[in-house]
């Protein structure tokens, strides 16, 4: 969760409705919105990249909630309806003290359902946006205020990993999760 007035970890896994629905609404929402608001003019080039920055956390394998992982790995039938239909199932469970009961993750859950939508997300949007490419890449455990530097690596090289993909050549593979630079299952 990438936010400006970072905080510590002990408030990123509190499960709490509304810091979850701020997760979602910086690591999902912001990201689609902006793709989706620039798109005509990210049209106009040949030459377009977007990369998500993503984590391993919201591969699929971390998703417990059977229903929801098999939506968004539905990648021939995966809209972003669909992806903002499985955040607003979390949420009601969410709401509704069902998470455990529902299967969903118990632990950093509104994180892992966040970076697993932006994964979808990106999906999507590759195949939508053929003559963009758009990947996702997790950096790595990263050295930050939200967790109070414990990270295994500093910003400057989780850096690296989504400049290397935004210099992608034109053509290069697209739709992708990337841990760091190997391709990665969603």
């Amino acid at each position: 969760m990438l936010r400006s007035d970072a905080t510590s970890v002990k408030h990123v896994t509190n499960q709490s409705y509304e810091g979850s629905e701020a997760c979602l609404r910086t690591n999902y929402y912001g990201a689609k919105q902006v793709t989706e608001e620039l798109s005509p003019l990210l049209q106009l080039s040949n030459s377009t990249r977007i990369v998500n920055v993503s984590s391993t956390l919201g591969q699929l394998k971390f998703i417990s909630n059977k229903k929801a992982k098999k939506e968004l790995n539905d990648i021939d039938g995966l809209t972003l309806e669909k992806v903002d239909d499985v955040i607003e199932r979390f949420l009601e469970d969410l709401k509704e003290d069902l998470l455990e009961t529902k299967g969903w993750p118990i632990r950093l859950s509104a994180y892992k359902v966040s970076k697993a939508a932006l994964n979808a997300c990106t999906r999507v949007l590759a195949k939508k946006y053929r003559n963009i490419v758009i990947n996702a890449v997790s950096p790595g455990h990263i050295e930050t205020d939200i967790n109070q530097n414990i990270g295994t690596s500093t910003v400057e090289h989780g850096a690296k990993w989504p400049v290397r993909l935004a210099l992608l050549p034109h053509g290069g593979p697209s739709g992708l999760f990337y841990d760091q630079m190997e391709v990665s299952a969603f």
